[in-house]
């Protein structure tokens, strides 16, 4: 089965319908964070949003490491998914469940090494589904994402291999590296920010050959 398509970052309703033209299961719409691309606010978030049809996922990437503080984000920009891109505090995921039961949440794991295998099992029961990235949020400035760069996919297919829920690849992933990462990890989905733009905007040319190349 080719795998789902979530195109980041996405800043516009123009953005967003030319993800979805050209085949995007879900956009990503980026809320505050300590560093990386694509922030926008969080009235925007919600204009964008409110104009994707059904069934398009629409995942509000949130740095909040709480639950009413999540539910509060979330709130103000009506999203149908939340992607968790820290490491969330104890009782988060069933908080949020408990409190916003039709909205899906997705559990970013930056993979760093080995241990990475054991952080992403310890939310098997917690969250629906895992984003696989290459950001650190160990460092001062933490990096939560959008780092452009490339993560060990072997340790990423260890997760994938393990993992009772979906799992989604991100982390440098382009229109030359994108059939291998999916062979190599064989990820529910990828996900994909700086690989299909050009000076920051989405690059259509760069999203064909994005999507031709899944399609292999």
């Amino acid at each position: 089965m080719k795998p789902r398509i979530k195109i980041c970052c996405i800043s516009s309703e123009h953005e967003a319908k030319l993800a979805i033209d050209f085949g995007a299961s879900a956009i990503g719409l980026v809320g505050k964070m300590p560093s990386g691309p694509g922030c926008i606010d969080d009235q925007n978030i919600r204009q964008i949003a409110a104009q994707v049809p059904p069934p398009i996922a629409t995942f509000l990437l949130t740095s909040e490491t709480d639950g009413p503080s999540i539910v509060k984000h979330h709130l103000r920009t009506a999203t149908n998914t939340i992607q968790i891109v820290d490491t969330p505090k104890r009782g988060t995921h069933e908080y949020l469940k408990a409190n916003l039961p039709n909205v899906k949440r997705v559990q970013v794991i930056h993979v760093l090494d080995e241990t990475s295998i054991d952080t992403a099992a310890s939310f098997f029961d917690e969250a629906d589904a895992l984003l696989l990235d290459s950001g650190n949020p160990n460092l001062k400035i933490k990096e939560l994402g959008g780092t452009g760069r490339v993560h060990n996919w072997k340790v990423s297919r260890k997760i994938v291999d393990q993992s009772p829920i979906p799992v989604f690849l991100a982390g440098g992933l382009n229109p030359e590296n994108i059939k291998n990462a999916v062979d190599t990890v064989q990820p529910f989905g990828v996900d994909v920010c700086s690989g299909v733009r050009t000076n920051g905007s989405l690059d259509p040319q760069k999203l064909e050959k994005f999507m031709a190349m899944i399609m292999k």
